[in-house]
């Protein structure tokens, strides 16, 4: 087993919220203690509104969906049912994309780097940990439904 194998199993025990709180809650230190850089990136409060909004609309709808057809949010848990309308239709992990855009809300509303670093951060845990993890799951679990899924709708948009 290598370093890495290891390391991806360790990282599924944490909670794709609480690793996107815990990255919002480090940046807001790093945005609130240190001075401001000398080429701040543009801030635009009502876009980054929007783009929090959105995505916490977004996330917030695909959980409903999971709720409703009574299958497991957990990543790591036991899924009962492959979801593939409504938002699904858009996106695979419409519930990801919805916390990648709740965290560039801040970072666009205020023009915070180290906002923008937190997303980027989130998704690429998403993207290489997360995702590959609950795609074998799904590949295993509905071969021929995820595989024609997968044809038809991208891991993002």
């Amino acid at each position: 087993m290598t370093r890495q194998d290891q390391a991806c199993p360790r990282m599924l025990s944490y909670r794709p919220p609480r690793i996107a709180m815990s990255l919002l809650l480090v940046a807001s230190v790093f945005e609130l203690s240190l001075p401001a850089p000398s080429t701040p990136l543009p801030a635009v409060p009502f876009g980054g509104g929007l783009l929090a909004v959105l995505g916490c609309s977004l996330m917030l709808r695909a959980w409903w969906l999971f709720r409703t057809r009574e299958t497991a949010i957990c990543p790591t848990a036991i899924t009962t049912t492959l979801i593939t309308d409504d938002v699904y239709r858009l996106s695979r992990n419409p519930m990801y994309l919805g916390i990648v855009l709740i965290l560039l809300g801040p970072a666009v509303a205020v023009g915070g780097l180290a906002y923008y670093i937190a997303a980027f951060t989130f998704w690429l845990i998403i993207d290489f940990v997360f995702c590959p993890f609950e795609e074998a799951k799904l590949e295993r679990d509905f071969p021929l439904a995820f595989e024609l899924y997968k044809g038809r709708v991208r891991r993002w948009l």
